[in-house]
């Protein structure tokens, strides 16, 4: 698949550039290699669990053919918006940056979104369609002992919207939104909030990242990192992660296999 067709389906954006800068305006903090410890947690991407194409499925019947145009470059600019918010330490919340990356990319495409239909795209990002895997999974973790939780952009409100019209909320443990340090992952201090909300280490939390960029922080932060390429992506050249699948079914086999 080529990274134009990659941008499409929109699991990460084609600002690499972006992501360098951010990395190097604020180091990740890197575990020192060890033991394992055995995971007692999973933290997960909001997009391992729901497939964020759900959103075009919205925009279809909100501007027609122009749909799967406005929500890729709206997915891009979402994405530019929150890095160089987090680099320049000018943060607001996702769902302003939401709102402010749709209306940039439709006066780009010269799409006129009124209230009427700007409402609906937005609510699409907390009304996003589970992955068929994701309900089992949840259930067969949670009753194996293990903790559960997104850590996620999402603002509050968003992330309880999408677990509660889901509803999966009763399945999570905790809810982590990036919100609570005022910034966005891959800065260190988001992935830390795993740590601290659920009151376990680093080694002990594996961290299912969705896009490639996300399982690089993960990983460089010192979470045991698995990527969930649900959409069979090419790899990051940033680092490889600990593991790698399609599914929650190898993502299942490496919690269990990691200690």
């Amino acid at each position: 698949m080529s990274r134009r067709d990659f941008l499409r389906l929109f699991p990460t954006v084609g600002a690499a550039g972006l992501l360098s800068c951010a990395a190097a305006a604020t180091p990740l903090a890197r575990a020192e290699p060890g033991p394992r410890r055995k995971l007692r947690a999973i933290c997960f991407d909001l997009f391992t669990l729901f497939d964020p194409r759900s959103v075009v499925e919205v925009a279809k019947e909100v501007v027609g053919e122009h749909a799967q145009e406005l929500c890729e470059a709206w997915r891009v600019r979402q994405f530019e918006y929150s890095w160089l918010r987090g680099v320049a330490a000018q943060y607001v919340d996702f769902e302003v940056v939401t709102e402010q990356a749709l209306t940039f990319a439709a006066k780009a495409r010269g799409i006129v979104l009124d209230a009427a239909k700007r409402r609906p795209l937005l609510d699409a990002y907390c009304r996003l369609t589970p992955w068929p895997d994701t309900r089992d999974a949840l259930v067969a973790w949670k009753r194996s002992g293990l903790r559960l939780a997104p850590l996620s952009n999402y603002s509050p409100s968003m992330l309880e919207q999408l677990l509660v019209s889901s509803g999966l909320s009763e399945l999570f443990d905790a809810r982590i939104s990036t919100d609570a340090v005022k910034s966005y992952k891959p800065a260190a201090r988001a992935y830390a909030l795993g740590e601290t909300t659920l009151g376990l280490k680093r080694e002990e939390i594996a961290f299912s990242a969705f896009g490639g960029w996300d399982a690089a922080g993960a990983k460089w932060f010192g979470f045991p990192s698995f990527w969930v390429n649900r959409l069979g992506v090419p790899q990051e050249e940033l680092i490889t992660s600990d593991g790698t699948g399609s599914s929650f079914a190898q993502l299942a086999d490496f919690v269990a296999s990691w200690a």
